[in-house]
């Protein structure tokens, strides 16, 4: 009989150790599994588009002789020219090193709004193209609405039909003072007026490009909705320090070039066209 009770009692505490382990168990596992639920990111929201970041440093800019150039990557030099810079000599500006011309194939009036040919571009397009130089065109805009862009990247279009233009055509929209007519020019509109211009230029096999400077890029250019398009950005310093990626940047204004009386635009390309 003692043996027997003795018996008993062992199986009494193997189910009472079989118990107490599952109940263990569960209590862990209960425990991991709120742990792995707390390490679990909650869900959040897309991250939002962002515009390409400059690739370059203020170190990646030096001068080689007269001109600036990037150590980072390869560019192109060249200059933007309008009946400003009156004749040129373009073999001299060959000669110099610069190796692409920008040349403004006319503008709108910022008073009545009249279409003008600038009275040098055919002049400056042959000489360039002489020289041996690549060509691009730029159309100084006033426009106030989409249909006077689409009809200013007409008239751009007429006025290159027959020059071998190699880099972009450009839509060179700049504020001039709230006298002008376009002095309420608000953001909404003006980027309707780019994208309308540049499709109609893109249409037509080429390739379009818009032309601001940094204020003009942060409150008037809706530049989120125009990054399908080149940018070629105004900034007079000796190093690019826009936060964000262009295809040509002219650096200076004031730029002395053999074969050009006076000061004229110059600029580096960072893309091959």
């Amino acid at each position: 009989m003692a043996k027997r009770k003795k018996r008993r009692m062992k199986k009494s505490e193997i189910w009472k150790s079989v118990v107490v382990l599952a109940l263990a168990a569960l209590i862990l596992g209960a425990f991991v599994f709120l742990l792995a639920g707390k390490s679990e990111p909650e869900p959040t929201e897309p991250p939002a588009p962002t515009l390409p970041v400059n690739p370059f440093s203020a170190e990646d800019f030096v001068y080689d002789g007269a001109f600036l150039s990037c150590t980072a990557a390869e560019t192109t030099l060249g200059i933007d020219v309008s009946e400003h810079q009156k004749d040129i000599d373009w073999q001299q500006v060959k000669d110099a090193g610069i190796q692409f011309a920008m040349v403004r194939v006319g503008y709108r009036g910022n008073t009545a709004g009249g279409l003008y040919a600038d009275e040098n571009a055919t002049a400056n397009f042959e000489g360039a193209r002489a020289a041996g130089l690549e060509l691009g065109a730029y159309f100084y805009s006033q426009a106030l609405t989409p249909a006077e862009a689409r009809q200013e990247a007409a008239f751009v279009l007429e006025a290159i039909r027959d020059v071998p233009i190699t880099y972009p055509v450009v839509f060179d929209w700049e504020y001039v003072s709230g006298d002008a007519r376009t002095g309420d020019m608000d953001s909404r509109t003006l980027t309707d007026c780019t994208i309308a211009f540049c499709e109609t230029i893109r249409e037509a096999g080429y390739t379009p490009m818009v032309y601001f400077n940094q204020h003009m890029s942060q409150t008037l250019f809706r530049l989120m909705e125009l990054q399908e398009y080149d940018f070629w950005l105004a900034m007079y310093q000796d190093a690019l320090t826009y936060p964000h990626e262009v295809a040509m940047w002219q650096y200076t204004r004031a730029g002395a070039v053999p074969g050009i009386s006076g000061e004229v635009d110059i600029n580096l390309c960072f893309r091959k066209y």
